[in-house]
């Protein structure tokens, strides 16, 4: 019988007015003994309180002194048989007061999981009807029975192709063919999923960012911009400038930041004017005057002779 318990066909009466059955109310150190014997040593507290659960069963409240536990409570219920005087032990359990520090509530990990949360060598399973993702290709890996290749034939290519390749589907199925067309992928992006991928890039690089609307222009006239491939070049694209914060980042095209290739071009520097003064030029100092000027005479033979100009 557990402390909830009341005998079958009675009516349950409100707690308030219930009055604890005097044996079991008085049966204290009974249900000290078996909070202790649950706890460790030192861990129950003073007894705070008896409450009358139904007719001959009393919870007896201890405090817990367990560090991380607080506000929670050593709850011992004790019981009598009818017209019994030996009051025996019912349940002990550590239960939450009304201030107490209680854990948050559940919460499965697939709305736990946060972008960023994965590391290294962590497995995200996708489930099997996921809204994100749609068929590749579609049909059955059912060999068609007009197959031009036989059973013996294609075990032995099979094996030809197993020394070249890791993964060789049967010949003849649909995941052979799509295989061989370049549509290697079971599933792939649904319209739904691509919706969410948007408004996500959106949100985190697009036109509402304060980068965005402090930028001198958008990311649609930059020449940093790496085009995709596909419906999404019509809105988004890959940044190449190792300054921006977006750098390797799929932004959309009404993004921008301070790092646009056109935003401010750096001028030529500057060709100083012709000095009036050159200074750094070198002046002609002739040895002798000029033939002409009239400062000049014939040298003279004589002197020529003793060695003298």
């Amino acid at each position: 019988m557990s402390a909830a318990t009341t005998r079958s066909g009675t009516p349950r009466t409100p707690r308030a007015t219930r009055i604890p059955d005097r044996l079991c109310a008085e049966a204290v150190d009974l249900a000290r003994e078996a909070a202790e014997e649950a706890a460790f040593p030192g861990i129950v507290g003073a007894h705070v309180e008896a409450v009358a659960e139904g007719d001959r069963v009393v919870t007896h409240y201890f405090e817990s002194k367990e560090p991380g536990y607080r506000g929670w409570r050593w709850a011992v219920t004790v019981t009598r048989a009818s017209r019994a005087k030996n009051v025996t032990l019912d349940e002990t359990v550590l239960l939450p007061g009304s201030d107490a520090l209680l854990a948050p509530e559940w919460v499965p990990w697939s709305e736990r999981l946060r972008p960023g949360d994965m590391g290294p060598g962590d497995l995200l399973p996708t489930e099997q009807d996921d809204l994100r993702l749609e068929p590749g290709y579609s049909g059955e890996d059912v060999p068609p029975p007009n197959s031009a290749v036989s059973e013996e034939l294609a075990d032995h290519l099979d094996v030809e192709d197993a020394e070249i390749v890791t993964r060789t589907p049967s010949r003849g199925t649909i995941a052979a063919i799509a295989d061989e067309l370049g549509m290697r992928r079971a599933r792939v992006l649904s319209r739904y999923g691509l919706h969410l991928a948007a408004d996500r890039w959106d949100e985190a690089f697009g036109a509402r960012t304060p980068m965005a609307q402090a930028a001198p222009a958008t990311c649609e006239s930059c020449a940093f911009l790496v085009p995709l491939d596909g419906s999404l070049k019509q809105a988004f694209g890959i940044c190449a400038n190792e300054f921006s914060p977006a750098d390797g980042r799929v932004v959309s095209l009404s993004y921008g930041c301070g790092g646009h290739s056109e935003a401010a071009i750096m001028p030529k520097p500057p060709r100083p004017a012709p000095p009036v003064l050159d200074s750094m030029a070198t002046d002609a100092f002739p040895l002798r005057p000029a033939e002409d000027s009239g400062s000049t005479m014939e040298p003279d033979a004589t002197s020529e002779d003793l060695g003298h100009s």
